[in-house]
């Protein structure tokens, strides 16, 4: 990927890489001065505290599934699409320099 991306062959605009050490858990925004010993502590805590979650995943969650009975009828219907989902355009610069 990085070879095309030099010469200028990549058919991409953006690429995104998640590199940071332990991931998003110990990732860039993490107070500086994080240990790896730290960073363990941060994972095992954050993968608790999700186990012990009544509602781990958004389609599980009965607020979620209200909302989409109520109003948006079912999950990629075009209300849902309409309303939920982003696109990105190209915005010119404010300024030149």
């Amino acid at each position: 990927m990085m070879a095309a991306v030099r010469s200028g062959t990549s058919p991409y605009d953006f690429i995104e890489v998640m590199a940071c050490p332990g991931g998003c858990a110990g990732g860039g925004g993490q107070p500086l001065g994080t240990t790896r010993a730290i960073t363990k502590e941060r994972i095992a805590s954050l993968y608790a505290i999700d186990r012990s979650l009544p509602h781990r995943k958004s389609h599980e969650n009965p607020v979620i599934q209200k909302l989409y009975e109520r109003d948006l009828g079912a999950p990629l219907s075009p209300k849902a699409h309409d309303l939920l989902h982003t696109t990105y355009h190209e915005i010119p610069p404010a300024c030149t320099f």
